[in-house]
């Protein structure tokens, strides 16, 4: 069961629990004091500060000390959660708050019942910081335990329940309602990414998405091998070719109440990706199972726009497939024709995930959507140039930077790229429309926006969201991040949704 998630405005020391959560700041000769330590440190009679100075405690960001109250409060243990430093305004973005949660959920483990005051860095909570605090706990307790056979019933596991105080609980069941919808959505998408490829191929993905959105009231429409042919999606089955597990396209619709627009999502959905006949090294194939994560990500956010009852139409368009070799894999140098016409020279099997996706903007283009948002963990080169924690995003220059700002303020780092014009002509094609690779690699992640951008419709506000590296984790946890799957961008997507239905 997923942890629950309250608010209580009773006095801190009528409150119990296992641990109790606050936040300091990192100041140049050591940590700098929140109410929450203050409210902390009083009931410790004043030695809370001192204590973490003694400990060497900084209060920099992912910085969390443990320290045990000795029968001095209601609480066993204090986690102290570092902020980083403050900002000139001395007060603490929502950021360094959701990943100082999320950092002490994480070193909370074995504590079943947690008392948090990071609402409380500075001034009167408002529902951005809720969010932040919520969102940080409820993310950082998340675990995938589905293949563990045997996990002894007496493991440190994390915390199962959250009791933000705050000045006004009732004020925060709102916000706190959307934290629950939020965490569910995004926890959704990491189980899928999480998956094991052998579990999750294309047929699979697409029933397992199908079920979420029956059970979020949504259209469900699921399209096999032979409507794919008779549909014209000459990209997703040339990539779905290789596999014995036929490919798949999967398509989620929520109408909304007094809708003001209509939203096209697009995610690719590679179930596995060896690269095909042109195949990847060996090493670290295994992270490919991730490369659905664009895909889970667009199932798990029309559920959660319909779970909140946003006055927004949203269809999902989700092309699935597994790319493997074969000898009836599909080969470099075959032409492949989309279902709008288009036809593309294929030079790498490898750059398989822009061929489904342009079957699959072609179908969301026909529905004349207003907006068109499309996710992926397209290329490597995202990696190269932006590192493994912030996503590029091209397309129309005012959606793109909604898209960046959204990401940016719910945590998610995002930043806008361009599609210079002569990168478009490593796309050009002796034989057919365009080729689907440019062989010298040079900027690989735009050159692969410029290939989506020929199955965009002129006058079409569209943002492609390049997620290779921000979607899977194979480092270190941090804030309320895992290793594995997390659940990127989900939360910029929302952002960005409801940001659309404010102009």
């Amino acid at each position: 069961m997923p942890p629950t998630i309250s608010a209580t405005d009773r006095p801190l020391e009528k409150l119990t629990g296992d641990a109790v959560v606050v936040g300091v700041g990192k100041g140049p000769d050591g940590p700098l004091t929140t109410p929450g330590a203050e409210a902390v440190d009083r009931l410790l009679g004043g030695r809370l500060m001192a204590a973490l100075a003694d400990l060497g405690a900084r209060g920099g960001e992912d910085e969390v000390t443990r320290l045990a109250t000795f029968g001095q409060g209601p609480f066993p243990v204090v986690a102290v959660a570092g902020l980083g430093a403050p900002r000139a305004d001395g007060g603490y973005g929502s950021d360094a708050v959701r990943r100082a949660s999320g950092a002490a959920t994480r070193a909370l483990t074995g504590r079943a019942s947690v008392v948090s005051l990071l609402a409380a860095v500075g001034g009167a909570p408002d529902e951005d910081r809720l969010h932040a605090v919520g969102e940080g706990a409820l993310l950082g307790a998340y675990e995938f335990t589905a293949y563990k056979s045997d996990l002894p019933a007496d493991r440190p596991a994390p915390p199962t329940s959250f009791e933000l105080v705050v000045p006004d609980a009732g004020a925060a069941k709102s916000a706190l309602a959307r934290v629950r919808a939020v965490a569910d959505a995004v926890a959704l998408t990491r189980d899928l990414v999480n998956t094991p490829p052998n579990d999750l191929f294309p047929a699979e993905l697409a029933a397992r998405g199908a079920a979420a959105g029956k059970r979020a009231g949504l259209s469900v429409e699921v399209l096999d091998e032979e409507q794919l042919a008779a549909g014209g999606y000459g990209g997703i089955l040339a990539v779905g070719s290789g596999s014995t597990r036929g490919p798949r396209l999967l398509r989620l619709s929520y109408r909304g109440r007094r809708a003001r627009r209509s939203v096209a999502l697009v995610g690719k959905g590679i179930t596995f990706d060896s690269g095909g006949l042109s195949i990847k090294p060996a090493l670290k194939m295994e992270d490919m199972k991730s490369d659905m994560a664009g895909a889970a990500a667009v199932i798990a956010t029309v559920c959660l726009v319909a779970e909140l009852g946003l006055p927004v139409d949203v269809t999902a368009t989700v092309p699935i497939a597994e790319n493997l070799p074969s000898g009836s894999a599909y080969r470099p140098a075959d032409v492949v024709t989309f279902r709008n016409g288009k036809k593309a020279e294929i030079t790498n099997t490898d750059a398989e995930g822009r061929i489904i996706l342009a079957d699959a903007i072609a179908r969301a283009a026909e529905d004349s959507p207003d907006y068109l948002l499309e996710t992926s963990t397209l290329t490597g080169a995202q990696t190269v140039a932006l590192g493994g924690r912030t996503a590029g995003v091209m397309g129309s220059d005012d959606l793109r930077d909604a898209v960046v700002a959204a990401g940016n303020r719910v945590g998610e780092p995002m930043w806008g790229m361009p599609l210079p014009p002569e990168l478009r002509r490593g796309l050009d094609s002796a034989t057919a429309d365009f080729v689907n690779a440019n062989p010298d690699r040079l900027g690989g992640m735009l050159v692969a926006g410029h290939f989506l951008a020929e199955f965009v419709p002129a006058g079409l506000p569209w943002a492609h969201i390049d997620v290779a590296g921000p979607a899977y984790n194979t480092g270190r946890p941090w804030g309320c991040t895992p290793v594995g799957g997390t659940g990127v961008p989900v939360r910029t997507l929302l952002a960005t949704i409801e940001g659309l239905l404010g102009d």
